[in-house]
């Protein structure tokens, strides 16, 4: 008794179809396109919403929570406040105690001299990070706050994104 699908009892026919059938499952389970590189991050602290851009074209806008006193731009270490201003996002860490983090290049030379003008230390390691280790899972209840101590936080789902399309050396530019 032979089995009741065989390339020997079917024909040049059936290996055909069952050629084009491995072909098409190849063709449907490949990925589109590779992730879009972003060359700019825009974020606007008011609206609570983190851009990304390739160009003048939006790739991607994502909700965001920021520090816990939002208002204003950052002056000193401690006050929990997200800076304003144009910075870099220059280095990367996989093993941050929040999910994954990018580095934003704050504190410029310009905040070191307005925090030196009124004796306070100008703060620093503001990142771009997901949610605190082990509680992404909370990302919809957290997202609903500023709760961070001035870094700008996504979900963690979010940040896979951003951490692939955003590489380093990219611009950020804050704004209130």
């Amino acid at each position: 008794m032979q089995p009741p699908y065989s390339f020997a009892n079917n024909g040049w026919a059936m290996t055909y179809a069952y050629l084009w059938l491995l072909a098409a499952a190849v063709f449907v389970t490949a990925p589109v396109s590779a992730a879009e590189t972003a060359d700019k991050v825009v974020v606007y602290k008011e609206r609570r919403v983190l851009q990304l851009f390739a160009g003048e074209r939006l790739l991607r806008e994502y909700p965001v929570a920021l520090g816990g006193n939002p208002l204003g731009d950052k002056v000193q270490e401690g006050d929990r406040r997200t800076p304003e201003g144009r910075y870099i996002l220059d280095w990367r860490n996989d093993a941050s105690s929040f999910y994954r983090s990018i580095h934003i290049s704050y504190p410029a030379p310009e905040d070191v001299e307005a925090a030196a003008s009124k004796g306070v230390d100008p703060g620093g390691m503001i990142m771009i990070h997901g949610q605190p280790s082990y509680l992404g899972w909370l990302a919809f209840l957290t997202q609903m706050f500023d709760w961070t101590d001035g870094c700008i936080a996504v979900t963690n789902a979010e940040m896979d994104e951003i951490w692939d399309m955003v590489p380093n050396n990219t611009a950020i530019e804050i704004n209130p």
